[in-house]
């Protein structure tokens, strides 16, 4: 399992198997790479795994506490590198896998969120550059602030997110070929998917050189990774690019565009306040929102109009008529207008410009 990455760095990695080229998606030794040949990988009775320089000195290991019989290392077919003991009756009673801890690669089965009891965040971090497999500055991950949403950052500086329910990419909802899911309860929070043909290779990659997270499906015919989508893939994906309340349209000159002529107004939260819906968006950064899985549509309403500081409501999920409620408070960020799919959202208004609102 080493890989040689063009330099006389050496690393422990997993790559496809019997397809042209050498295709990495992970690798353990990410920080430290062995300079030389005299590499070895070890696995201790307690199941803990340690590379090592000529013997003497880690570069790598697991933490493992388990009290473990008959431990075992195995890579399996997903592309999961796991330990687990080999008496245990259950397989997949794994004491630790390389899935827990992805480097740039997300493949089909591999969990990216937080694992709520326990901490375990799972998250991306490209390459440093092509040949250098070390963590650059663009990662992808969950963040639970408001509610739960995957984020694509630079730095610091937040660079793209989903939208909640995957808002943001309506296109993914519904394909031939991937089943996506977002799971959210009080163990954990993450997203995962699985293709619905199991003998298509997918993989899903950070690019730190372009900045951008590109999906890739294996052609068997012309023995290539063909380009199935690419996020950010417009002005309109960047995080907050038409600034508080803005709602961005790549069809329109200039893209970005005011939600509503009244919206800047201030609310003066009297009775008669109502709402307007704007339909086909991405629904706002929800950092600054508060969710209620059970509510329906019509009680989202309610707790919108009795709270002085609501200035938006829509369903939390969108899927099967619509269940469970977000309402925003202060500015709006990060609205993207789509021409189809996308999702409803529902803006205040003052009594006076509610005329026709809902």
């Amino acid at each position: 399992m080493y890989c040689y990455v063009c330099s006389k760095n050496r690393y422990l990695g997993i790559w496809y198997n019997n397809i042209t080229g050498q295709t990495i998606v992970w690798v353990a030794n990410r920080v430290n790479p062995i300079n030389d040949s005299n590499g070895l990988l070890k696995i201790k009775s307690n199941g803990k795994i340690l590379l090592l320089i000529q013997n003497t000195t880690a570069v790598w290991w697991t933490n493992s506490t388990a009290r473990v019989e008959n431990p075992l290392l195995q890579l399996l077919d997903s592309g999961n590198l796991v330990v687990r003991d080999g008496k245990d009756s259950e397989p997949e009673n794994y004491l630790w896998q390389s899935f827990d801890y992805p480097s740039d690669t997300i493949l089909p089965g591999m969990k990216i969120g937080i694992n709520l009891r326990t901490g375990l965040n799972r998250r991306l971090a490209a390459w440093k550059n092509w040949d250098d497999p070390s963590p650059g500055d663009f990662t992808f991950g969950e963040e639970l602030q408001g509610n739960p949403k995957m984020v694509q950052r630079k730095g610091s500086e937040k660079y793209y997110r989903n939208g909640h329910g995957f808002s943001g990419m309506p296109n993914l909802r519904s394909n031939p070929i991937f089943c996506y899911y977002f799971v959210w309860n009080e163990n954990e929070v993450y997203y995962i998917y699985s293709p619905k043909n199991k003998s298509v290779m997918s993989r899903f990659v950070l690019n730190q050189t372009q900045s951008v997270r590109q999906r890739y499906t294996w052609n068997p015919e012309t023995q290539t990774w063909k380009l199935f989508s690419i996020m950010p893939s417009d002005l309109c994906d960047r995080s907050g690019i038409c600034g508080p309340n803005g709602n961005c349209d790549n069809n329109k000159l200039p893209a970005c565009q005011c939600l509503t002529s009244s919206y800047s107004k201030s609310l003066n939260c009297k009775s008669g306040d109502g709402f307007i819906r704007i339909g086909k968006v991405k629904i706002p950064e929800t950092t600054n929102s508060w969710v209620n899985k059970t509510m329906n549509l019509k009680q989202c309403r309610a707790k919108c109009l009795r709270n002085c500081s609501c200035m938006a409501y829509t369903n939390l999920y969108v899927r099967r008529g619509g269940s469970g409620c977000a309402i925003w408070f202060g500015n709006l960020l990060d609205i993207k207008q789509f021409q189809s799919d996308g999702q409803d959202l529902y803006i205040r208004l003052s009594a006076s410009e509610a005329g026709s609102a809902l």
